[in-house]
């Protein structure tokens, strides 16, 4: 199984801080951004990871990481993502990298405390389809939010402004080989993107899409506030398992 960590766009809601350099290289306590998605991948078990970016600071990522020996792998790949066509155009550039197999995808600012290692192993023990990580928000408004029946997703609407539910997708999503099926088909958005909710709906149809609920904390790093907010729980993190010298 691949990794691919999505971390191209423009950073708007993060200017000034990303005049200059991309969001995903700013510094969330201690670290660069990017090094927890990496992380997250590594901690899984994934070694073949591709990252996705674009914008001008796309040479700085390489800069940074290198081959990703840092993290013990032998290879980082990369991709480049002209413009922002939405998160599935970013990941249609992938297919090639994936090969066939299945991939795990993290949006390159999201942030969390949980191993995903047991999600993704119950994602190998499906026999097909998607799965996808939700968490319980105070303001799911500004993210994809699922609408429940029981156990089962029904739909997941994109920043409704009446939620259906409190939980919010995460940037985190599982698929087999039919994503990249799934992204060709896609019709831009109104805000003229191919929209990853679109991908996830369209396996919520073949009634293939299985969903958990992440136990520890979860945030993105897209805005201020949540980057400000992924700086202290990282610290807090810190604080209660130091890291070795």
């Amino acid at each position: 199984m691949k990794g691919v960590i999505l971390a191209g766009g423009l950073g708007s809601r993060l200017r000034p801080l990303t005049k200059v350099t991309n969001k995903h290289l700013l510094p969330v306590y201690d670290r660069p951004m990017i090094f927890y998605p990496i992380e997250t991948l590594c901690k899984a078990g994934i070694q073949d990871i591709m990252i996705v970016t674009g914008g001008n600071s796309a040479g700085d990522f390489l800069r940074l990481l290198g081959n990703g020996r840092e993290f013990g792998l032998k290879d980082i790949y990369y991709t480049y993502q002209e413009g922002e066509g939405g998160i599935a155009d970013a990941l249609k550039l992938c297919e090639h990298f994936a090969e066939g197999q299945r991939i795990v995808v993290i949006l390159g600012d999201n942030i969390l405390q949980d191993d995903i290692t047991p999600y993704v192993r119950r994602f190998l023990d499906q026999d097909s389809g998607a799965r996808i990580l939700l968490k319980e928000v105070p303001d799911p408004e500004r993210f994809g939010v699922p609408e429940l029946d029981g156990e089962r997703i029904v739909r997941i609407e994109e920043k409704p402004a009446r939620p259906k539910s409190s939980y919010a997708v995460t940037g985190i999503y599982m698929y087999d080989r039919r994503v990249f099926d799934f992204c060709r088909r896609l019709k831009p958005s109104e805000r003229n993107e191919l929209e990853i909710t679109d991908v996830n709906n369209a396996y919520i149809k073949e009634g293939d899409l299985f969903y958990d609920v992440l136990a520890g904390w979860w945030t993105d790093a897209g805005q201020f506030e949540s980057l400000h907010l992924a700086s202290n729980l990282v610290a807090e993190e810190r604080r209660k398992k130091p890291v070795s010298a």
